[in-house]
């Protein structure tokens, strides 16, 4: 009785593990990977930051500024395209795909909203209008943006004022002790001569780094 015990033991772990890889194939096999764009569906101009949802999952992504999209669903899943201006799109996943892969080109048709009527009223004078135009900011794009993130004056400001974190001060203070060390019980060398510390002299003397600062 305890050898049939055991012999049932066996054959229950065996259909168990059997059991547990054939469900695993089965949900690598239904994984899909879903990409495409979103355009509008007059004029094919890609919509950007449009929502890509997965219905009832609770995950989703968005469009990037080309209407390009990436994301992992399964097969059999609903998937909900929304953006502001544009009606919702709903599509299935097929059951029967074959393969790890599904792209769409999905169009989006533009939704009418009815908004309360506005009255736009003029400026009293021309010189109040002359001055709110003149002061009215605009907010820069994203090619003006990158290009204040890589100046190089905003750059050296930045380091000049910023203290230095936790990682900088423990590399500066290596870069201090290695310098030590590596001239210890000898005389370091002056860079009176030296031509890269003159050269990064005159770059320094160009840029004005050496003037009175108010």
């Amino acid at each position: 009785m305890k050898r049939l015990l055991q012999y049932f033991t066996i054959a229950f772990s065996i259909l168990s593990t059997f059991n547990a890889a054939a469900q695993d194939r089965n949900a690598q096999d239904s994984v899909i990977q879903l990409y495409g764009v979103v355009m509008t569906a007059d004029s094919l101009r890609a919509i950007e930051s449009a929502s890509v949802i997965v219905e009832n999952k609770g995950r989703g992504t968005l469009t990037n500024y080309q209407g390009v999209f990436s994301i992992v669903v399964l097969k059999g899943d609903n998937i909900r395209f929304s953006c502001v201006g544009f009606k919702d799109k709903i599509i299935s996943i097929p059951d029967n795909l074959e393969g790890n892969q599904y792209s769409v080109i999905q169009l989006m048709v533009s939704d009418t909203a009815y908004l309360p009527a506005t009255i736009l009223k003029p400026r009293p004078t021309r010189a109040q209008f002359e001055r709110d135009f003149v002061n009215v900011e605009v907010p820069a794009d994203q090619i003006e943006i990158a290009r204040k993130n890589t100046d190089d004056a905003t750059r050296r400001a930045l380091i000049a004022a910023l203290p230095a974190d936790g990682r900088e001060a423990v590399n500066a203070n290596i870069r201090r002790q290695s310098q030590r060390l590596y001239y210890q019980g000898q005389q370091q060398p002056i860079n009176l001569l030296n031509p890269f510390a003159w050269a990064e002299f005159i770059e320094a003397w160009k840029r004005g780094d050496f003037k009175k600062k108010d």
